[in-house]
């Protein structure tokens, strides 16, 4: 685990001070940044999330699905949380937490906008970082690498179709052409770019080409989400000057949402005496999110300067952390998790 890695929260929560500083004192700098678009897309935001997603996808060796069925359950698990569970309780505590609760704390549009950005995070699960949670937590790399890959092809197909769906239940109107647009700008060509880098590479030195030209590019894909984060929070400055409590609202629904979504997962793999090297890693696949693209989706389809967007990135700020104590949790827990599994196959 590199240094951009082990103090990534950190990193994170140095950007959002940047950002929010450097929006206050030059307001104008961000504007001319924000009416850099085409066709609701920023460019320069579309060439960092090109920078985080794109080191991401050429490590990803999705001749490995073939391996799937080598040890189906915790891929299975990792499917139905995913997939069946995640983005309906995060668009239920969302609408929870901002319909009810704090109705009176927040307007209706920012509401929903604040809705519409938890949404797309509970719809995108986590691709890279995970490799760093199975890592730290010893999983098993091979094993790892098919359920990410397994869920990168199923969000090629779900992810606009169960947005859509979900935004449309919380009375948000979503135009099918933009999401489909942003999955295929985000998802599919740096998808198909990986894939082409990493067959070129092992064409001309295998393996260890492949991970050479990697660790090169790696430390790019924290920098453009660091630039990125300094970008949205730059350009909700006034915002969160004048609202700082809404950070602590959007945060607490998805801290809920994340520990809960784990402590499910993790109990359910002990259910199904799932080995801990690979119930380890599906259950931190089933609760971290892909925000990469969630913050990609939610500026093209709402705005730079929009609720959603603020969402996404505080998504950001809440994950890291968490995922690193519930990688501690994991590594307490597992004498006691290989003792409950061992008893369990003795009956």
């Amino acid at each position: 685990m590199g240094l951009f890695e082990r103090y990534l929260s950190v990193w994170v929560g140095s950007a959002i001070g940047c950002g929010v500083v450097l929006g206050h004192f030059f307001p104008a700098l961000f504007a001319l940044i924000a009416s850099l678009e085409y066709a609701r897309v920023n460019l320069l935001i579309a060439l960092l999330i090109w920078l985080m997603i794109y080191p991401m996808m050429v490590q990803i060796d999705f001749t490995a699905v073939k391996n799937v069925g080598k040890s189906p359950k915790g891929l299975v698990l990792t499917l139905v949380i995913n997939w069946l569970i995640k983005p309906f309780s995060m668009a239920l505590l969302g609408w929870l937490f901002f319909k009810v609760f704090f109705a009176s704390l927040v307007d209706a549009q920012t509401a929903s906008e604040y809705i519409a950005g938890m949404i797309l995070l509970g719809v995108a699960p986590c691709t890279a970082m995970v490799f760093v949670w199975s890592q730290l937590t010893k999983g098993d790399p091979n094993y790892t690498l098919v359920q990410v890959s397994v869920n990168d092809l199923i969000m090629v197909f779900a992810f606009a179709p169960i947005c859509a769906f979900l935004l449309g239940v919380s009375d948000i109107q979503v135009p099918w052409q933009t999401l489909l647009i942003s999955v295929g700008l985000y998802v599919v060509l740096p998808l198909i770019a990986g894939v082409i880098t990493r067959q070129w590479l092992n064409r001309r030195g295998g393996t260890k080409r492949v991970d050479g030209f990697i660790g090169r590019i790696k430390p790019w894909s924290i920098l453009g989400l660091l630039a990125t984060v300094i970008l949205l929070f730059g350009l909700q400055a006034k915002t969160i000057l004048a609202q700082p409590q809404n950070i602590a609202l959007i945060a607490i629904p998805l801290l809920i949402q994340t520990y809960g979504i784990f402590f499910i997962a993790y109990f359910a793999a002990k259910k199904l005496n799932i080995a801990q090297n690979v119930a380890g890693p599906a259950c931190m696949i089933a609760t971290s999110n892909f925000f990469e693209l969630a913050v990609a989706v939610a500026i093209s389809l709402f705005g730079l300067h929009s609720g959603a967007a603020l969402a996404t990135v505080v998504g950001v700020l809440v994950e890291v952390p968490v995922m690193l104590s519930l990688v501690a949790f994991v590594n307490r827990d597992k004498a006691k998790y290989q003792r409950a599994i061992g008893a369990a196959s003795k009956h």
